[in-house]
């Protein structure tokens, strides 16, 4: 490897250090094009699953026609610097193949050296790197200019917007182009972000005003306050909370996380009130296995307990061993086996589960609860968020009669009201679940409603041809 760029001497700081970092990495400057990282079906997934293919079509308006137009290919990677989309006219997309200027393959800075993808990953900054500038020889008859994008929320590098172009086609000053649509798009995710969040607010806003001006606050996942009282919290960002933990906020004093399923409750007792007197069961039962956190801790679960805690989350007010026993087991039931399993429970949940009738004394929250209450709701985004939060059917393995037709009921329900509803969003959520990746119909839906233009067309396409011809993915 030459000891700097092209054997040149005074080369720009940012080309200086990309390739020290390249050196470390054992990058060799005689690779003759960047390494194939995803196959055409691994391309597929990871599209369906970055927030920029929602905005592809922007950036194809905003860049495409001028790549076209001045022989210029545009390229969109992860975070990674997986080339996830591309776009080139065709007399340049010949050389561009022959590099690796092309989806799955991978432009980090230790995948092919210096280059405007990896290197503006690498510094989280706009980049330009021209010609001989780039670390492999191969690339030298190239100039690339490439801008970062960062999730609004977490202020993470999700992916990169580049521009490449022969040498003597591509202007320093596409460097700006690129950062204005690496901002554009930012912009975009922010404002989606602004709509969830008071989607929230307005869900769960009701939790901080049933405390009756107890000094509490509204917290993403990520730990931003959505709403507060007093509302002078609002607009800070706290560590990331967990469901029962305990948490010291700026101020010192401590404050207990309380899931409410999307969001979390973080309450700052009155003076004197200890915190967390009442402990939080939260169960996870849609799909398998089943999984508990009791005060933000695991709590092992088998497929009996599971379906005695799924029982009494549905019941409240309490069970009788007779009632328990024939939700469970059905008229062949039998009270003795149900204490038998309540007494083995108890011995991991103490007094949390009580006697006559059987029932917790806990706070208690449930994924397929929260999808129930969404799907009263006649919103699009409550549609939406139900499908989200449907990761598999209710306790799968379970025979238990009552469970049996919670799980049918709530199966039902879901698929009727995303067929009405026909909701792109929430039908493409639905259609990756294990439930819905085989459901022809919900496929086919999808197919009808997707906006034209839409990137998400024809891995719609494919999976309707997989789905008919049985054809594994």
């Amino acid at each position: 490897m030459a000891d700097s760029p092209s054997g040149c001497r005074g080369a720009r700081p940012v080309i200086s250090a990309s390739w020290l970092r390249c050196r470390w990495a054992g990058v060799s400057a005689e690779i003759r094009t960047a390494p194939r990282a995803l196959d055409r079906d691994a391309v597929a997934e990871a599209r369906e699953a970055h927030p920029l293919g929602r905005h592809l079509p922007v950036l194809r308006g905003l860049l495409g026609q001028a790549a076209d137009e001045s022989e210029h290919l545009l390229l969109i990677a992860d975070a990674e610097g997986h080339a996830l989309w591309s776009h080139a006219p065709p007399r340049l997309r010949r050389a561009a193949d022959a590099v690796g200027l092309r989806e799955g393959f991978c432009w980090s800075e230790c995948s092919v050296g210096t280059n405007g993808i990896g290197t503006a990953l690498a510094t989280g900054r706009p980049e330009y790197v021209y010609a001989t500038e780039h670390l492999a020889r191969v690339l030298h008859p190239w100039s690339c200019a490439g801008a970062p994008v960062r999730d609004p929320d977490t202020g993470a590098v999700i992916g990169c917007i580049d521009i490449s172009a022969t040498a003597d086609r591509l202007h320093p000053a596409v460097l700006g182009l690129v950062a204005a649509a690496a901002r554009l798009v930012e912009s975009r995710l922010e404002l989606e972000m602004q709509i969830r969040d008071e989607r929230l607010r307005e869900r769960y806003l009701r939790h901080l005003r049933g405390l009756e001006g107890g000094t509490a606050a509204l917290v993403t996942g990520t730990g931003r306050v959505l709403a507060a009282e007093p509302e002078g919290w609002r607009g800070m960002r706290l560590p990331a909370p967990a469901d029962g933990a305990r948490m010291v906020l700026p101020d010192g004093r401590t404050a207990l996380a309380e899931s409410l399923g999307e969001v979390f409750l973080l309450r700052i007792p009155d003076p004197g009130e200890p915190v967390g007197d009442r402990p939080s069961l939260t169960l996870s039962l849609l799909g398998d296995p089943p999984h508990a956190l009791l005060d933000g801790l695991p709590l092992p679960l088998s497929l009996r307990h599971a379906e005695i805690l799924a029982l009494l989350a549905l019941n409240p007010r309490g069970l009788s061993a007779e009632r328990l026993s024939a939700q469970m087991y059905g008229d062949e039931g039998n009270p003795a086996t149900v204490r038998a399993e309540i007494h083995r429970l108890r011995g991991q949940l103490g007094g949390l589960l009580a006697a006559k009738p059987y029932r917790l004394e806990c706070e208690v929250e449930a994924d397929f609860l929260i999808v129930r209450r969404l799907l009263e709701g006649g919103r699009r985004e409550d549609l939406a968020e139900a499908a989200r939060l449907y990761r598999g059917e209710l306790l799968p393995r379970s025979e238990s009669p009552a469970l049996r037709a919670e799980r049918d009921e709530l199966a039902v329900r879901l698929r009727c009201r995303l067929l009405d509803a026909g909701d792109p969003e929430a039908l493409w959520i639905h259609a990756h679940t294990p439930t819905g990746q085989d459901d022809l119909e919900i496929w086919q839906r999808l197919a009808g409603v997707l906006p034209p233009g839409d990137p998400r067309h024809a891995a719609v396409r494919s999976r309707i041809h997989r789905v008919l011809t049985g054809e594994e993915p």
